[in-house]
């Protein structure tokens, strides 16, 4: 049974860390070839899956040794009906990969989660097609498509669905949609280009007000992933109704742009510290962003520095 769907805990306050770039650390650390950039994979092997769980251990023990919150966020960002059927894969085939990494999710939670560090576990869904690349689909059409995933979540212990890397408000209604009529809590992260700007070229702004225009605000709040604090910090505006929507912030390690990054054959892992410090100087002004994680080509090191940097932000705000 699902254990925080009807009370996620970090609504209520408290930092909470989640984890870094699965797919490149994968590949660029650990030297796995990942067939679409689809970690979903690794369920299906006794070594993929021990792999995932020492991945999200570590992430989690940082959590724990620090009393913070971990949302734990399941490798499935490929696992949908579009990317599944480009890769060969079957609904029922799908619908068992989401279920299992759900159940590995629960199991490092079973195993670590303690009374100071909640564990929500988070169905993770990724884009339809490139997550570069803004998205040409209806609001119906990305509501059919994401249905299947979010129903296999709807099943299991998943307390909330999370939509990454969403680069139009259409797919974002979509899958908006589909949680809804799941009974799912829903939480969806855009992603931006150098501008600050959806590559769809609507602003964070827009994209958000968009989004709870057409689903009365169902989203249980927004994120911003897979761009570096550089690129969306002068988006961001202290005061405004739309930026208290955002609680999470998972960016890249790199200042490269997305199409700098997608022809790169290196891995621009950039400063682990400096990272940490410009996710303090973003709390310091946004106290309510409070899941904080990482994308491409940050891992453990990164996010260990951002719960280092951001800590002493969390002690400033229990003593207010």
């Amino acid at each position: 049974m699902p254990k925080y769907r009807d009370n996620l805990p970090q609504l209520g306050g408290g930092l909470f860390l989640t984890d870094s770039g699965l797919e490149t650390t994968l590949i660029f650390k650990d030297g796995i070839e990942l067939n679409q950039f689809a970690s979903f994979e690794l369920i299906k092997t006794e070594n993929g899956r021990r792999r995932l769980l020492d991945y999200f251990r570590q992430h989690a023990q940082t959590a724990v040794d620090a009393g913070m919150g971990f949302v734990l966020e399941s490798a499935t960002w490929r696992s949908n009906a579009d990317w599944g059927a480009k890769m060969g894969y079957s609904r029922d085939q799908l619908d068992t990969i989401n279920r299992q990494s759900i159940d590995l999710m629960a199991q490092v939670r079973d195993e670590m989660e303690t009374a100071d560090s909640p564990m929500p576990i988070s169905g993770n869904i990724g884009p339809l097609g490139d997550g570069y690349v803004a998205g040409k689909m209806s609001a119906d059409d990305a509501e059919r498509l994401h249905t299947p995933q979010v129903r296999s979540f709807a099943k299991t212990q998943a307390d909330l669905v999370s939509a990454f890397t969403m680069t139009s408000t259409d797919e974002a209604i979509g899958v908006t949609r589909a949680a809804v009529k799941a009974g799912m809590p829903v939480v969806i992260a855009f992603t931006v280009e150098t501008d600050g700007r959806l590559p769809s070229g609507q602003t964070l702004k827009q994209a958000i007000e968009t989004v709870d225009a057409a689903t009365g605000a169902a989203p249980a709040y927004y994120m911003i992933n897979c761009a570096h604090p550089t690129h969306f910090e002068q988006a961001l505006a202290k005061g405004e109704a739309w930026v208290e929507r955002v609680r999470g912030i998972r960016a890249n390690a790199s200042v490269r742009s997305h199409a700098e990054l997608d022809a790169a054959p290196d891995l621009d892992d950039g400063n682990p510290v400096e990272l940490g410090h410009q996710y303090r100087a973003l709390r310091n002004s946004f106290r309510h962003f409070n899941v904080l994680g990482g994308c491409c080509g940050t891992d453990h090191r990164h996010v260990e520095q951002i719960c280092f940097a951001c800590i002493d932000v969390a002690g400033a705000e229990a003593a207010e």
